[in-house]
């Protein structure tokens, strides 16, 4: 049976050809609605809503990983924003990550019973992500790790200067859809641009607009990626 596939991702794939086709649906979760589209072979949820104005610290990561569980969905990818802790990462880059740490404001849905699950990437839809990204000479990273950080607020320098040593890339919401992902048994890989360096990396002050900015400029690429995995070599057909 062909696995189901969901894609978790920012507001910059509204604006996407990949779901120019798709049907409008709210699924009810015991953790909240989720608004989400159906697509031709797939599933998107927008991890910001429908009117992309939740902000990172209020994405109720527990009904969207539900609703996806509970629409049989087998495996997920979350595409997201990440800023470089490298200078050899240069934005424009897309990165897969192989790994995350996630120390803090860990979701979970194990609230009233002792259960410790290993979490982890899948290896298997990485791979995919990877070769896709290859298949279409499109620059990607195939190994890495992945920081969260606690949003809305970006990174300190000093915080910067710590977690470097430890990851490559930051963000605010891998760690925890991976870690929920696992909880369910679905497997989940993450497909991240990097749209700029982390403060303090170089001297160029951040600025959030800037940001957005460029995650539109490598929306193409990331959109490119997501039709090879989805649709195959026929992704330019759709």
């Amino acid at each position: 049976m062909k696995q189901r596939t969901g894609i978790i991702g920012g507001t910059s794939l509204f604006d996407t050809r990949l779901i120019s086709e798709c049907r409008e649906e709210v699924v009810d979760t015991r953790y909240g609605d989720v608004y989400l589209l159906v697509c031709s072979g797939f599933v998107f949820i927008p991890r910001h809503g429908r009117d992309r104005n939740i902000p990172p610290h209020r994405i109720n990561h527990r009904a969207n990983i539900m609703a996806f569980k509970e629409l049989g969905i087998d495996r997920v990818i979350g595409v997201t924003s990440v800023g470089s802790l490298r200078e050899a990462i240069k934005p424009g880059t897309l990165f897969v990550p192989h790994d995350y740490i996630s120390l803090c404001n860990i979701p979970t849905f194990f609230d009233d019973e002792i259960v410790h699950i290993t979490p982890c990437l899948a290896e298997d839809l990485r791979l995919e992500l990877i070769e896709a990204a290859n298949s279409l000479n499109i620059p990607v990273i195939a190994r890495g790790v992945y920081y969260q950080s606690v949003g809305p607020r970006l990174e300190t320098k000093a915080e910067v200067r710590f977690i470097k040593d430890y990851a490559d890339v930051v963000g605010m919401s891998m760690g925890a859809e991976a870690t929920l992902a696992a909880e369910l048994g679905i497997h989940y890989a993450n497909l991240s641009s990097v749209d700029n360096y982390a403060h303090g990396i170089t001297p160029e002050v951040l600025d959030y607009h800037k940001i957005v900015d460029a995650a539109s400029k490598t929306r193409v690429k990331v959109e490119q990626v997501l039709m090879r995995v989805i649709y195959g070599q026929h992704a330019g057909e759709i």
